[in-house]
């Protein structure tokens, strides 16, 4: 191997690894946004109306 190709692997590797980090980044961005938008979605629901204090209390499983 000379220089230059010893320059040119130096710099792929870099240029990889910042790629990486930059889909790692947005994949992160993108999970924080989508659980902001559940937990929005989930407090906009109408909270239950004269129910049972039993019910809502459980899931049954085995249905």
């Amino acid at each position: 191997m000379d220089v230059t190709n010893i320059a040119k692997l130096a710099t792929s590797m870099a240029e990889t690894g910042i790629r990486q980090e930059v889909g790692m980044t947005m994949l992160k961005r993108a999970m924080d946004i989508e659980a902001s938008s559940a937990a929005q979605m989930i407090a906009s629901l109408p909270q239950p109306q004269n129910l049972p204090a039993h019910l809502g209390n459980s899931i049954n499983t085995k249905a």
